[in-house]
């Protein structure tokens, strides 16, 4: 039965021996062994009651066996939701509860905080860790290694990721079948991807940028993957001169930089080095360019549309600048106040358009009326400019978002918890330079009358409350916060006075 997403991205793969994960160990998965455990995980959904249509949520460690869950839910015509495995149980209630899934995969350590919020949303529960064992893998194990592919279309759904809001209710990004291959498509050939890449993956599989963009690309193009469980430096080293390619986020390249084992000769035979999901500094890419001859390739995605724009693969990749708009894909600048598209140069609103779109948010009509044009323009909140050459600048976001480590990270859900911390008058949350992970979150306290919150003390109460990656890395108390005439919270202001509180 035809199934857009995985004839094109698993079956023409169906019965290969050819090397499709290698592992840390040494070892290697084929991809038809591959296909026979997705398989088997589609059995094990159907066998829970999992319908085409319904969602699954997936809070798992980066393992074969995580991907494999993606390959399972296209090939049963499940939509799959990839959550962050740094979310709190308070967080994925949410989540599950919105996304109406029937059936939550966790690591074992999480059963039994999720086990109440499983139940409160009448989901099944299962266990997948990221050595492979669990009750799912144990129930896979007992089933065959072919599974009857589902009949989906391109307009199908295929995946939710979620995305913060400002008033910290996460939006649902509905992402189609179409959505991922064509992205998919456009990427493989405009980066040059083959059957003979070899690409270093280190990025996590619950985000666009590691499952994706990376691991789609490879699929089309039948490369095969370096795939580590995370990014840890001696492991990227050892295993560069296995590689041709590498896709990070700035993180990945600053740590390497630190490393004097990381030289041009590591990487001389080396095809390709992409950066995304946060801005690689000017310094960065001078500085990976003197060490290595490389100059990285910087473009441009986020949740709702996966990639945009890219500098060029042939052609000059500018520092500063995410390259042009992908084939395919249409970019306006335009006044946030009126719509209208400004003239080159002038700095407004960033919208796109093209296949890579999604279909909306999830059960927000009004949030989807918003920011998707009846045109089929995205307003994607990001504020740019497109330069006399035509490459795009990045030079702000609306609405405050923090990008730090390649993670979106809206102010107000952290504001709201440091306002119930007993002695907090008020806070502000703002993003300022990080020399590794391109923003910082940096927390500003206004106390009550008579207290002094302790920075630590405040740090803490966090800790199991929201997200590591959103916590504030730095605290500081002001008297009062910056406000403009109508009593709006200046953080410019507030970036500008502690911008340099990450420097060396």
């Amino acid at each position: 039965m035809p199934n857009t997403l995985y004839d094109a991205l698993f079956s023409k793969h169906a019965g290969s021996g050819r090397p499709f994960l290698h592992l840390k160990d040494g070892s290697s998965i084929s991809f038809a062994d591959f296909l026979a455990m997705a398989a088997r995980f589609a059995h094990v959904l159907k066998a829970h009651g999992v319908e085409t249509g319904d969602r699954v949520a997936a809070q798992l460690q980066k393992s074969p066996e995580a991907l494999a869950v993606f390959a399972a839910c296209v090939q049963s015509g499940v939509v799959v939701l990839p959550l962050n495995t740094a979310y709190t149980a308070d967080e994925l209630d949410y989540f599950v509860g919105n996304a109406g899934a029937k059936l939550v995969l966790c690591d074992g350590a999480a059963y039994e905080p999720l086990r109440p919020v499983a139940a409160s949303h009448g989901a099944t529960l299962m266990t997948l860790n990221q050595d492979g064992s669990g009750s799912f893998a144990r129930e896979a194990a007992r089933q065959p290694a072919h599974f009857e592919t589902v009949d989906r279309g391109p307009d199908d759904l295929a995946a939710f990721l979620y995305t913060s809001g400002t008033t910290g209710r996460s939006k649902g990004a509905m992402l189609t079948q179409d959505n991922l291959l064509s992205n998919a498509v456009t990427l493989k050939d405009y980066w040059g991807f083959s059957e003979d890449d070899v690409l270093l993956h280190a990025l996590p599989i619950f985000h666009t940028h590691g499952l994706f963009v990376a691991t789609n690309i490879c699929l089309l193009a039948g490369s095969s993957m370096i795939f580590l469980p995370g990014f840890n430096a001696d492991d990227v080293i050892a295993n560069l001169p296995k590689a041709t390619s590498m896709m990070g986020v700035p993180t990945f390249y600053t740590r390497l930089l630190d490393d004097r084992r990381f030289t041009g000769e590591l990487v001389s035979h080396m095809r390709l080095f992409v950066s995304g999901s946060a801005p690689l500094l000017a310094e960065t890419h001078i500085a990976f360019e003197q060490r290595t001859g490389h100059r990285i390739l910087e473009r441009y995605g986020m949740t709702e549309t996966n990639m945009n724009t890219s500098n060029p693969l042939d052609g000059e990749r500018r520092a500063g600048t995410v390259g042009f708009p992908l084939p395919g894909v249409e970019l306006k600048v335009t006044s946030p106040e009126t719509g209208e598209e400004l003239p080159q140069g002038e700095t407004g609103m960033i919208e796109v358009r093209g296949p890579n779109v999604f279909k909306g948010y999830w059960q927000m009509p009004e949030k989807t009326r918003e920011e998707l044009r009846e045109d089929g323009f995205f307003i994607t909140g990001d504020l740019g400019r497109v330069d006399e050459r035509g490459y795009l600048h990045i030079v702000g976001r609306s609405k405050d978002l923090i990008i730090s480590g390649g993670y979106n990270i809206y102010p107000k859900e952290v504001e709201l918890l440091l306002d119930d911390i007993e002695g907090v008058l008020e806070s502000a949350v703002i993003g300022v330079p990080h020399p590794d992970f391109g923003e910082g979150v940096v927390g500003v306290l206004v106390p009550e009358p008579g207290a002094a919150p302790d920075p630590d003390a405040v740090m803490g109460a966090l800790q199991d409350k929201i997200a590591r990656f959103k916590q504030p890395k730095r605290i500081f108390l002001l008297e009062e916060l910056p406000r403009n005439a109508m009593g709006k919270v200046q953080k410019n202001a507030l970036r500008e006075q502690f911008s340099d509180c990450f420097a060396a």
